[in-house]
Order: structure tokens, then C-alpha cells, then sequence
């Protein structure tokens, strides 16, 4: 199962982007290039904190991506990450705020950018232009199996939406030729997910280890939701491939910045 790259590069106010031409609403993908960060594991558009960069780069980075899509670091939701499935439902209270324990949200306030971190993870970004309502989310393998995208469309449709309005662009983030995996995270798949989910996107190797592919679990997830196969667009760009494009935790050990996903109605 192969879903379109619908994903273009684009530099925006000095900011390298990308963007998926099935998103109608204001949003971006961040990579390396742009920032103010010198020093070359951080280099250049580092937008995590907390990782050793200097804050005062971190958040001129923020402010920089934030005007791509023609808004402030003021007004940005982001989330303390804990690998889950939650997904917030944003309202204007939750305006510029850190929230504790989520992976995700989804909003019908104008104005207000949602964004996720990432650095192989796959970001997510739904969006029902009908109805105006978007999300952001952060799947990585844990939350990917715990059904993140499949909770965003749910709080997408407590919201008024039919998944066969919603379109779908999972963005730049490790893909199958990167991500060896153990016999371990097979099995734990295979827990929560059961066998023939886990073997479909799962293969061994020559080497006795795994392969595994986060951007077709999640593809079929979103599937699975009701998003129809047409809407569903995925980035082919790896992440660990490209670190010199993309932040990658596995290609750098973990010495490394941050990436965002941003949208905004």
C-alpha cells in the first residue's frame, strides 16, 4: 500500500519548509535550515529546548517558524511529549501554553497554531476544511500502536467532522531503510496490535533484526478511521537519511536539535 508525496520544499521569510499540497490551512513541516543556532549538532533551526542549545536561539527559531505560516510564537500550543495517545481539543484558554502530557491536539479556534515536536517520529496533521477543524500529532512507534491517529479523527468528529472530509499528511520522519528494530518491539506490536498488523509493516532483515514502517501503520490507521486512501498523502523523506536536511535522533545518537509540525485555521 503506497499513498502520494504530495510534500513540496518551500523557503519561507529565510526558512526552509515543507508543506503537502493536500492541507489547505496555513501549516509546515520544519527541517534544519533557517535558524540562528551556530553550534552543529543544533545547526541551524533548532526549536527544542532543553536539549543544550541556547534558549535565546530556541526561541528565535520558534519565532522564525512560526511566521511561515504568517503567526507568533505568542499564540503557539505546543505539549510536553510522553509517547501517548492523547489528544487535547484546543480552545483560546490553552493560547501560548505548554501542555503537560499530550501528543496531540485538535482546535476550531482561529489563530491559535497547534504544533507537535519531532526528530524521527512522524508528524501527523489532519485537517476538515468543511468544517474547519485541524489537528497536530506526534507518532512515534508507542503512540503510533496506541491509535494517536485514530484518536485525533475521534476528537476531530466529536467536533462536528466526518472522516471522509479529512485530509491526512504525515511528514518527513524515519522510514523502513532506517529503523532496525528488535524481535522485542515485533512482539510488543504484536500485543497490542495483534499479528497480521505487526507482520504487515514489520519485516526481518538479513540480520536477524526488523525493519519497521511507522508511516504505514499509521496510513493504515488512518484508513481504518475512515479517511478515504485518496486523502492521505506521505512524505517520502527520511529523516535519518537526510540529517543533514532533518533533525534525526537514531542518526545522531541523540545530539541533536528539534523539528516542528504547525497548523493553524
Amino acid at each position: 500500500m503506497e499513498f502520494s508525496d504530495r510534500f513540496y520544499f518551500i523557503e519561507v521569510c529565510g526558512v526552509g519548509v515543507f508543506r503537502s499540497d493536500n492541507i489547505e490551512s496555513p501549516h509546515a513541516f520544519s527541517t534544519r535550515l533557517g535558524g540562528v543556532s551556530t553550534e552543529k549538532i543544533y545547526s541551524s533551526l533548532n526549536l527544542g529546548f532543553n536539549r543544550g542549545d541556547l534558549d535565546e536561539n530556541v526561541r528565535e527559531n520558534i519565532s522564525r517558524f512560526c511566521r511561515t505560516i504568517g503567526s507568533t510564537d505568542k499564540a503557539l500550543v505546543t505539549a510536553s511529549q510522553i509517547h501517548s495517545a492523547n489528544v487535547h481539543t484546543v480552545d483560546s484558554s490553552d493560547r501560548g501554553k505548554v501542555l503537560p502530557d499530550m501528543d496531540g491536539f485538535v482546535t476550531r479556534e482561529k489563530g491559535i497554531p497547534i504544533s507537535v515536536s519531532i526528530a524521527d517520529c512522524a508528524p501527523i496533521l489532519l485537517e476538515d476544511s468543511d468544517n474547519r477543524v485541524v489537528a497536530a500529532l506526534h507518532a512515534g512507534w508507542r503512540g503510533t500502536v496506541a491509535g494517536i491517529a485514530a484518536e485525533g479523527v475521534r476528537k476531530m468528529c466529536a467536533l462536528g467532522c466526518d472522516p471522509k472530509n479529512i485530509n491526512a499528511a504525515i511528514g518527513p520522519c524515519i522510514h523502513k531503510c532506517c529503523y532496525e528494530v528488535s524481535k522485542d518491539f515485533l512482539e510488543a506490536v504484536t500485543d497490542i496490535r495483534g499479528k497480521d498488523f505487526a507482520l504487515r509493516h514489520i519485516t526481518e532483515s538479513a540480520n536477524g533484526k526488523y525493519c519497521a514502517d511507522i508511516t504505514s501503520m499509521n496510513g493504515e490507521i488512518l484508513l481504518e478511521s475512515g479517511i478515504p486512501f485518496e486523502n492521505i498523502s506521505v512524505s517520502g523523506k527520511c529523516t535519518s537519511c537526510e540529517s543533514e536536511l532533518f533533525f534525526s535522533h537514531r542518526a545522531s545518537k541523540g545530539q541533536r536539535g528539534a523539528m516542528k509540525a504547525v497548523i493553524m485555521l
